[in-house]
C-alpha cells in the first residue's frame, strides 16, 4: 500500500532557526516550534540541534507525544577518512544510533565531514579513501543493528560536496542516499537525473531550494554557510532556482515511499519573532508550494 505524498511531509528544528553554531541567531521554544509544525500539517520531525529535545528519550517521547508527532532521526556528521578518528567515530555512531532507537527513529542522516569542527574539506589521499569506505561500511553496519537506514547527506563544506565526491561514493558503495535538493544544485549534482538514475538509492530526501546568485561566496569559502544562511542562500520552496517540482515527480514516478523533510536553513537575526510570525511564514510558504503546485502535478500521473 502506498502512503500519498502529502501524508509523507515533515519537517526540522533547522527550518525554525534551530542550530547549535553560535551566533547562529534566536533559538524558539521547543513546544511552539513543534505547535508550529502541527499547524502546518507536518506529522514528523529530525532531532534538530543539541539541546532543542530533551536528553532523556523517555522525556523526548513525551515531547513528542504532546503533538502526536514522531521522530524521524537526525543530521549526524561523522569522520570516516581520518584513520586517528575511528574509534570516536564508531563510539559516536554507535550512541546516535542507540538514542535513535530508544526514540523510536528510523534514519541515521550521515555527513561526512573533515574534522570535528567542520574545517574546509580537503582532497584525500589514496588510503583516507580507501578509511573512508572502510568506515561509511562500519557505521552501515551499526545503523542495521540499531534497526535504522543510513542514509548519505551531501553537504556544502564537506567531504561529499561536489558532484565528483557524490559519483565517488556511489560507484564505490552500496549506501543509501539522503537526496538533498539544495545542497545537491550547490555542488553541482542535477537532482533529476540524481533522481531518476539512482531511485533505488534514494532512502531520505530533504527539499530545499536555494537562491543561486548567492552560491559562490559560500563555495569559494569566503561566507560561511551561517553567513549565507543570514544573507538568503535559502528560499521557500518553489521561489529559488531547484528543480523541486521535476525531482518529486522524478522520485514518486520510480515509487519512491519515503519522507520528504523540508529543511530549509533560516537564521533568526533580529527580534525574537511573534507568534505566527518569523520562520512558520516562510515555512507556510513552502508548505503551500508542495500542495498547490507539487501534488496537483503529481495526481495528473496517477501519483
Amino acid at each position: 500500500m502506498t502512503t500519498s505524498f502529502l501524508k509523507r511531509i515533515a519537517s526540522a528544528p533547522i527550518s525554525w532557526g534551530i542550530c547549535e553554531v553560535p551566533g547562529w541567531g534566536a533559538m524558539l521554544p521547543t513546544k511552539r516550534v513543534l505547535s508550529e509544525m502541527t499547524s502546518l500539517g507536518l506529522p514528523a520531525t529530525e532531532l534538530g540541534a543539541p539541546g532543542f529535545f530533551s536528553d532523556d528519550s523517555a522525556e523526548l517521547k513525551d515531547q513528542l507525544a504532546e503533538f502526536n508527532m514522531s521522530m524521524i532521526g537526525g543530521f549526524t556528521p561523522v569522520v570516516l577518512h581520518d584513520k586517528s578518528q575511528e574509534k570516536a567515530t564508531i563510539e559516536m555512531a554507535l550512541t546516535t544510533s542507540k538514542k535513535f532507537q530508544e526514540i523510536g527513529a528510523t534514519h541515521f542522516v550521515s555527513c561526512p565531514v573533515q574534522t570535528w569542527d567542520w574545517a574546509n574539506p580537503e582532497e584525500l589521499s589514496k588510503d583516507e579513501v580507501t578509511q573512508f569506505f572502510k568506515m561509511l561500511a562500519e557505521v552501515d553496519q551499526i545503523c542495521k543493528d540499531h534497526g535504522l537506514v543510513q542514509v548519505v547527506h551531501p553537504h556544502l563544506q564537506t567531504v561529499v560536496e561536489t558532484k565528483k565526491d557524490i559519483d565517488m561514493v556511489v560507484d564505490n558503495s552500496e549506501v543509501m542516499w539522503c537526496l538533498d535538493t539544495g545542497h545537491m544544485t550547490i555542488g553541482g549534482q542535477d537532482t533529476v537525473e540524481f533522481a531518476k538514475k539512482y531511485a533505488s538509492r534514494v532512502g531520505h530526501v530533504h527539499l530545499k531550494d536555494v537562491n543561486m546568485k548567492s552560491v559562490p561566496p559560500v563555495l569559494s569559502r569566503q561566507q560561511s554557510i551561517m553567513e549565507g544562511v543570514q544573507k538568503g542562500l535559502f528560499t521557500p520552496l518553489g521561489q529559488g532556482d531547484v528543480p523541486i517540482l521535476d525531482t518529486i515527480l522524478a522520485l514518486e514516478a520510480a515509487g519512491y515511499q519515503g519522507w520528504y523533510v523540508i529543511e530549509q536553513d533560516v537564521a533568526i537575526t533580529g527580534e525574537m519573532p511573534g507568534i505566527g510570525e518569523g520562520p512558520i511564514s516562510g515555512m507556510k510558504q513552502s508548505v503551500d508550494y508542495l500542495h498547490n503546485v507539487v501534488a496537483p502535478a503529481l495526481a495528473k500521473i496517477g501519483k
